[in-house]
């Protein structure tokens, strides 16, 4: 009994000068735990700041979709020619108060203009002055009749030589007033009713190319009711006629089966 109570006396160990025991590991060990609890935190705290500016960065983009969203309600309520007409009333703004620094000054707008135009812009509003009948699309029959005449009378060519003929045997009565009696007192010259059948056929043949008429062709076989009918067929016989030829010859020859 003494024996055994001597070993398990001796299994404890000499006891520690400091105090004893295991306190010198758990010494130890508290240094690393501190530091990773310190480390801990700084990755909560990194992680909890960069949520913050992501949370901040969501108010600020749904704030600027909101503004958006209430610049667009706008534009959509405003005229379709809103931006033409903004940017013709800043131009005119601008002017005025050209006018009245050149009034201030002194100096004639006019002038000042001018010499702020570039030799460019000169030569290119000149060229646009010199063009002739522009083209400018149909808006009603009176225009388009407008233009016409000015076409026409663009194309004649007066011929002087004959003018200070009829002057010299007419005198003033080649210039008609009021009290004229114009009715059968001209009569027109060969060359002048030449010229103008000539310039009726250019007429008719250019205004037969621009008809949009098809051409009825007798000898073609009848197999519509209507027009609608034909153009219907026109367009079957377009897309599917190569797969339906032999069918229809059979029919036409009565071999079908």
């Amino acid at each position: 009994m003494a024996a055994a109570a001597v070993s398990e006396l001796g299994g404890l160990g000499t006891p520690d000068p400091d105090g004893g025991g295991s306190s010198g590991s758990e010494d130890e060990a508290q240094p690393g735990a501190a530091a990773a609890a310190v480390a801990a935190a700084q990755k909560r705290e990194e992680r909890l700041r960069k949520f913050r500016e992501l949370h901040m960065k969501r108010n600020e983009a749904r704030k600027l979709n909101h503004q958006e969203v209430v610049e667009e309600d706008k534009r959509l309520k405003l005229p379709p020619n809103w931006e033409a007409k903004k940017a013709r009333l800043e131009w005119e703004l601008k002017v005025e108060e050209k006018k009245r620094e050149c009034a201030a000054r002194g100096e004639d707008y006019e002038r000042v203009k001018l010499l702020e135009i570039s030799a460019e812009d000169a030569e290119r509003w000149e060229r646009k002055k010199k063009r002739k009948n522009p083209d400018l699309g149909f808006s009603d029959y009176a225009a388009a009749q407008l233009r016409q005449y000015q076409r026409l009378t663009r194309q004649i060519k007066p011929d002087l030589e004959e003018y200070e003929k009829l002057k010299e045997q007419y005198g003033e009565a080649l210039y008609p007033t009021s009290d004229s009696l114009l009715h059968g007192t001209h009569v027109p010259t060969k060359e002048g009713v030449d010229r103008m059948v000539a310039d009726l056929e250019k007429q008719i043949e250019k205004r037969e190319k621009y008809s949009r008429r098809r051409p009825y062709n007798d000898d073609a076989d009848i197999d519509y009711i209507n027009e609608r009918n034909a153009k219907f067929n026109k367009k079957a016989e377009r897309f599917y006629g190569k797969y339906t030829a032999e069918i229809k010859q059979n029919l036409e020859r009565g071999t079908a089966v």
